[in-house]
């Protein structure tokens, strides 16, 4: 899996990792909270997630990756 596949996964709530089944299953309090948290860090900022990257920024990133590789 790339690079952006798994910026897709963080941004995108339908494919984003679930707390794991034991332990929602167990209803602990960490479960609750996990649940609280993802929803509301999702409300704030899926918005933002969803924009396209700034072409300067991926121009940036790119640079560097070359630099690396010499």
């Amino acid at each position: 899996m790339g690079e952006r596949e798994d910026k897709r996964m963080l941004a995108d709530p339908a494919i984003a990792p679930r707390p794991s089944a034991e332990r929602a299953r167990k209803g602990t309090p960490d479960a609750a909270f996990d649940l609280w948290l993802q929803r509301g860090l999702h409300a704030m900022y899926d918005d933002i997630a969803k924009e396209p990257i700034p072409e300067e920024l991926l121009r940036l990133i790119d640079q560097d990756k070359a630099r690396g590789q010499t």
